[in-house]
Protein backbone atom coordinates (compact mmCIF):
# COMPACT_ATOMS: atom_id res chain seq x y z
CA UNK A 1 0.00 0.00 0.00
CA UNK A 2 3.04 2.57 0.26
CA UNK A 3 4.57 2.05 -2.27
CA UNK A 4 1.19 2.94 -4.32
CA UNK A 5 0.50 5.75 -2.17
CA UNK A 6 3.80 6.94 -3.03
CA UNK A 7 3.42 6.81 -6.82
CA UNK A 8 -0.39 8.08 -6.55
CA UNK A 9 0.19 11.19 -4.41
CA UNK A 10 2.34 13.20 -6.23
CA UNK A 11 0.83 12.43 -9.36
CA UNK A 12 -2.79 13.70 -8.19
CA UNK A 13 -1.28 16.79 -6.34
CA UNK A 14 1.11 17.72 -9.45
CA UNK A 15 -2.33 17.92 -11.52
CA UNK A 16 -3.84 20.01 -8.75
CA UNK A 17 -1.12 22.40 -8.86
CA UNK A 18 -1.08 23.25 -12.07
CA UNK A 19 -5.14 23.65 -12.37
CA UNK A 20 -6.66 27.00 -12.12
CA UNK A 21 -9.24 27.72 -9.76
CA UNK A 22 -10.77 24.83 -7.74
CA UNK A 23 -14.02 25.14 -9.28
CA UNK A 24 -15.45 22.89 -7.10
CA UNK A 25 -14.66 24.46 -3.80
CA UNK A 26 -15.70 27.95 -5.29
CA UNK A 27 -19.03 26.00 -5.67
CA UNK A 28 -19.40 24.64 -2.41
CA UNK A 29 -17.96 28.09 -0.48
CA UNK A 30 -21.03 29.66 -2.93
CA UNK A 31 -23.59 27.55 -1.49
CA UNK A 32 -22.67 27.82 2.00
CA UNK A 33 -22.56 31.29 1.92
CA UNK A 34 -25.66 32.00 0.12
CA UNK A 35 -27.24 30.36 3.41
CA UNK A 36 -25.95 32.82 5.42
CA UNK A 37 -25.48 32.98 9.27
CA UNK A 38 -21.59 32.71 8.33
CA UNK A 39 -20.14 34.88 11.05
CA UNK A 40 -16.60 33.97 10.72
CA UNK A 41 -13.73 36.01 12.29
CA UNK A 42 -10.62 33.72 11.90
CA UNK A 43 -9.81 31.51 9.00
CA UNK A 44 -7.27 28.84 9.99
CA UNK A 45 -5.78 27.55 6.76
CA UNK A 46 -3.85 24.21 7.85
CA UNK A 47 -1.81 22.97 5.11
CA UNK A 48 -1.58 26.38 3.77
CA UNK A 49 1.21 25.06 1.28
CA UNK A 50 1.58 28.93 -1.06
CA UNK A 51 -1.81 29.83 0.26
CA UNK A 52 -3.51 29.26 -3.35
CA UNK A 53 -6.31 27.75 -1.28
CA UNK A 54 -6.83 31.43 1.18
CA UNK A 55 -6.60 33.25 -1.75
CA UNK A 56 -9.59 31.33 -3.45
CA UNK A 57 -11.15 31.32 0.28
CA UNK A 58 -10.85 35.28 0.77
CA UNK A 59 -13.84 35.30 -2.23
CA UNK A 60 -16.16 34.20 -0.09
CA UNK A 61 -14.65 35.45 3.43
CA UNK A 62 -13.38 38.62 2.77
CA UNK A 63 -13.40 40.68 5.75
CA UNK A 64 -11.53 37.71 8.12
CA UNK A 65 -8.19 37.33 9.30
CA UNK A 66 -6.43 34.44 7.74
CA UNK A 67 -3.97 32.18 9.69
CA UNK A 68 -2.04 30.24 7.26
CA UNK A 69 -0.31 26.85 9.24
CA UNK A 70 2.27 25.46 6.70
CA UNK A 71 5.26 22.85 7.81
CA UNK A 72 6.95 22.46 4.45
CA UNK A 73 10.02 25.61 4.33
CA UNK A 74 9.68 24.76 0.22
CA UNK A 75 6.86 27.21 0.62
CA UNK A 76 8.20 29.90 3.52
CA UNK A 77 8.76 32.66 0.22
CA UNK A 78 5.64 32.18 -1.32
CA UNK A 79 3.88 33.07 1.88
CA UNK A 80 5.89 35.91 3.19
CA UNK A 81 4.83 37.47 -0.35
CA UNK A 82 1.15 36.13 0.09
CA UNK A 83 1.04 37.70 4.03
CA UNK A 84 2.98 41.02 2.30
CA UNK A 85 0.31 41.17 -0.41
CA UNK A 86 -2.72 40.33 2.31
CA UNK A 87 -2.49 42.51 5.19
CA UNK A 88 -4.57 40.82 6.99
CA UNK A 89 -3.03 37.53 6.73
CA UNK A 90 0.17 35.74 8.37
CA UNK A 91 1.85 32.56 8.50
CA UNK A 92 2.71 30.24 11.14
CA UNK A 93 6.25 27.81 10.09
CA UNK A 94 4.96 24.16 12.01
CA UNK A 95 3.10 21.59 11.60
CA UNK A 96 -0.58 21.71 13.35
CA UNK A 97 -0.67 18.43 16.15
CA UNK A 98 -1.82 17.57 19.04
CA UNK A 99 1.00 19.03 21.37
CA UNK A 100 3.67 21.81 21.11
CA UNK A 101 7.09 20.51 20.71
CA UNK A 102 8.64 19.02 17.55
CA UNK A 103 7.37 16.21 14.97
CA UNK A 104 8.71 14.47 12.14
CA UNK A 105 7.58 15.65 8.60
CA UNK A 106 7.43 14.38 5.09
CA UNK A 107 9.00 16.87 3.02
CA UNK A 108 9.71 15.36 -0.34
CA UNK A 109 6.36 16.70 -1.80
CA UNK A 110 6.06 20.22 -1.96
CA UNK A 111 2.13 19.61 -2.05
CA UNK A 112 1.81 16.24 -0.69
CA UNK A 113 3.60 16.77 2.63
CA UNK A 114 2.81 14.45 6.05
CA UNK A 115 3.31 15.17 9.88
CA UNK A 116 3.71 11.84 12.12
CA UNK A 117 5.46 9.57 13.73
CA UNK A 118 5.35 7.46 11.25
CA UNK A 119 7.58 9.82 8.84
CA UNK A 120 11.02 8.47 10.91
CA UNK A 121 13.87 9.44 10.47
CA UNK A 122 13.71 10.62 6.88
CA UNK A 123 11.80 13.10 7.33
CA UNK A 124 12.19 16.75 8.70
CA UNK A 125 12.12 17.49 12.52
CA UNK A 126 9.68 20.78 12.48
CA UNK A 127 7.60 22.72 15.32
CA UNK A 128 4.54 21.19 16.20
CA UNK A 129 1.83 23.50 17.20
CA UNK A 130 -1.45 23.56 18.69
CA UNK A 131 -4.04 25.44 17.12
CA UNK A 132 -5.58 26.68 20.09
CA UNK A 133 -2.13 28.16 20.79
CA UNK A 134 -1.67 29.97 17.51
CA UNK A 135 -4.72 31.77 18.05
CA UNK A 136 -6.66 33.14 20.82
CA UNK A 137 -10.23 33.16 21.58
CA UNK A 138 -11.13 36.62 20.87
CA UNK A 139 -10.57 36.05 16.97
CA UNK A 140 -13.50 33.70 16.13
CA UNK A 141 -15.80 32.53 15.32
CA UNK A 142 -13.20 30.44 12.98
CA UNK A 143 -13.37 28.58 9.84
CA UNK A 144 -11.02 25.93 9.69
CA UNK A 145 -9.74 23.73 6.59
CA UNK A 146 -6.94 20.63 7.01
CA UNK A 147 -5.46 19.72 3.55
CA UNK A 148 -2.83 17.33 6.50
CA UNK A 149 -3.04 13.65 4.69
CA UNK A 150 -3.63 11.35 7.63
CA UNK A 151 -2.65 13.82 10.17
CA UNK A 152 -6.62 15.24 10.87
CA UNK A 153 -7.35 13.19 14.15
CA UNK A 154 -3.75 15.15 16.53
CA UNK A 155 -4.78 18.33 15.47
CA UNK A 156 -8.51 18.76 15.81
CA UNK A 157 -7.46 17.17 19.44
CA UNK A 158 -4.89 19.88 19.68
CA UNK A 159 -7.75 22.60 18.42
CA UNK A 160 -10.89 21.66 21.25
CA UNK A 161 -11.09 25.09 22.09
CA UNK A 162 -11.35 26.24 18.32
CA UNK A 163 -13.96 23.68 17.42
CA UNK A 164 -15.95 25.13 20.11
CA UNK A 165 -16.36 28.09 18.37
CA UNK A 166 -16.15 27.09 14.89
CA UNK A 167 -18.65 28.06 12.00
CA UNK A 168 -16.65 25.75 9.44
CA UNK A 169 -14.58 23.36 9.28
CA UNK A 170 -13.06 21.72 5.92
CA UNK A 171 -11.55 18.41 6.03
CA UNK A 172 -9.75 16.78 3.18
CA UNK A 173 -10.86 13.08 3.69
CA UNK A 174 -9.74 9.62 2.22
CA UNK A 175 -11.35 5.95 1.20
CA UNK A 176 -8.43 4.66 1.78
CA UNK A 177 -5.96 4.42 4.97
CA UNK A 178 -3.33 6.21 3.64
CA UNK A 179 -1.45 6.70 7.28
CA UNK A 180 -1.88 4.07 10.08
CA UNK A 181 -4.05 6.88 12.52
CA UNK A 182 -6.04 8.20 9.21
CA UNK A 183 -9.34 8.16 9.24
CA UNK A 184 -11.39 7.21 6.62
CA UNK A 185 -14.19 9.35 5.24
CA UNK A 186 -17.17 7.78 6.42
CA UNK A 187 -14.73 7.33 10.01
CA UNK A 188 -14.36 11.12 9.97
CA UNK A 189 -18.02 12.16 9.37
CA UNK A 190 -18.61 10.46 12.46
CA UNK A 191 -15.89 11.43 14.92
CA UNK A 192 -17.18 15.12 13.79
CA UNK A 193 -20.47 13.92 14.59
CA UNK A 194 -19.74 13.18 18.02
CA UNK A 195 -17.91 16.94 18.02
CA UNK A 196 -21.13 18.42 17.33
CA UNK A 197 -20.78 18.93 13.07
CA UNK A 198 -22.81 17.72 10.23
CA UNK A 199 -21.61 17.66 6.41
CA UNK A 200 -22.97 20.34 5.08
CA UNK A 201 -21.43 20.34 1.72
CA UNK A 202 -18.70 18.33 -0.50
CA UNK A 203 -16.15 19.16 -3.20
CA UNK A 204 -12.75 18.60 -5.36
CA UNK A 205 -13.59 14.79 -5.64
CA UNK A 206 -10.60 12.74 -6.47
CA UNK A 207 -9.99 9.24 -7.90
CA UNK A 208 -7.05 6.93 -8.38
CA UNK A 209 -5.70 7.27 -11.78
CA UNK A 210 -4.74 3.33 -12.34
CA UNK A 211 -8.31 2.00 -11.17
CA UNK A 212 -10.69 5.01 -10.92
CA UNK A 213 -11.21 4.49 -7.36
CA UNK A 214 -12.45 6.57 -5.38
CA UNK A 215 -9.63 8.48 -3.18
CA UNK A 216 -10.60 11.47 -1.81
CA UNK A 217 -12.90 14.31 -1.10
CA UNK A 218 -13.46 17.68 0.75
CA UNK A 219 -16.06 17.87 3.30
CA UNK A 220 -17.63 21.23 4.93
CA UNK A 221 -18.58 20.54 8.08
CA UNK A 222 -20.67 22.70 10.31
CA UNK A 223 -22.37 22.85 13.76
CA UNK A 224 -25.50 20.54 13.89
CA UNK A 225 -26.96 23.29 16.07
CA UNK A 226 -27.81 25.14 12.58
CA UNK A 227 -31.55 25.23 12.14
CA UNK A 228 -30.22 23.57 8.51
CA UNK A 229 -29.89 20.32 10.08
CA UNK A 230 -32.87 20.09 12.05
CA UNK A 231 -35.24 19.68 8.57
CA UNK A 232 -35.16 15.87 7.24
CA UNK A 233 -37.10 17.00 3.98
CA UNK A 234 -35.75 17.16 0.88
CA UNK A 235 -37.61 20.42 0.21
Amino acid sequence: MKSFIKRAIPDSWRRRVHEGKRTHMCAAMKRIAARGGLDIGTVIDVGASDGRWSAQAMQYLPACDYVLVEANPHHRPALEAFCADHPRSRFVMAAASDRAGTVRFDASEPFGGKAGAEVGAAGLEVEAVRLDDVVSAGDGPFAIKLDTHGHEVPILDGAARCLGDAALVIIETYGFRIAPEALLFHEMVALMRERGFGVADMSDPLWRPGDRMFWQVDLYFQPLSRSEFSRATYV
